[in-house]
């Protein structure tokens, strides 16, 4: 009788034990799928970012719309969520801004920081600004989500087939597709340099 007792318990033991193993590979199976889904949907990775406390992800896409239009597409090696601060730390990004007429402009950092509130993004370090004609280069400048103004508080180089300038600091309109150059402007242009407009205070 002990021994058939003993052999009963052994048995309910290892029933209950292969229950457990069952439910921990099924739990891992699920998160697997989970992971599948969002790394297949690379749209998703932001919203999961913001799901979480100081959580940190590997390469990320996220598209921002309005009114069921195509803002900006943003990607980057990886993020790292603040929560307490409403901030994303970006490495390696690059961001796309749709303009009208299917025009684009291509902006790239070496590190950005996104404020989740308003979609605004700091650039820093080796910011290279491009279109279809001219290029950009500076080392600091903010995108203000609202008014889709790109601002360049440090020195910015200009440069296309149609010329090259340098100044202090520039805004650039998305909507207008215009650039403001301010402070020790210095340019050679010719007259179909049409996107600029500079002050010289020199």
């Amino acid at each position: 009788m002990m021994v058939w007792s003993r052999l009963k318990k052994t048995k309910k033991l290892s029933i209950f034990l292969l229950i457990v193993i069952l439910l921990a590979v099924g739990t891992i199976v699920s998160i697997f799928i989970g992971y599948r889904q969002v790394s297949n949907t690379p749209e998703l990775l932001l919203a999961s970012i913001k799901e979480g406390a100081n959580l940190s992800l590997g390469k990320i896409r996220q598209t921002a719309t309005r009114d069921g239009r195509k803002e900006w597409r943003l990607e980057a090696d990886s993020a790292n969520y603040r929560e307490a601060e409403n901030k994303v730390d970006l490495i390696n990004l690059t961001v796309i801004y749709f303009l009208e007429d299917n025009r684009e402009v291509h902006l790239e950092a070496d590190r950005g920081i996104l404020i989740t509130d308003t979609n605004d993004i700091e650039f820093i370090g080796n910011v290279m600004i491009r279109n279809e004609a001219y290029q950009m280069k500076t080392e600091h400048l903010n995108y203000e989500h609202g008014q889709r103004i790109i601002i360049c508080d440090q020195s910015i180089r200009i440069w296309g087939q149609d010329g090259e300038l340098t100044a202090a600091s520039a805004k650039y309109d998305l909507k207008a597709d215009k650039i403001i150059l301010k402070g020790n402007v210095v340019a050679t242009v010719s007259q179909d340099f049409a996107p600029i407009l500079g002050q010289s205070k020199r």
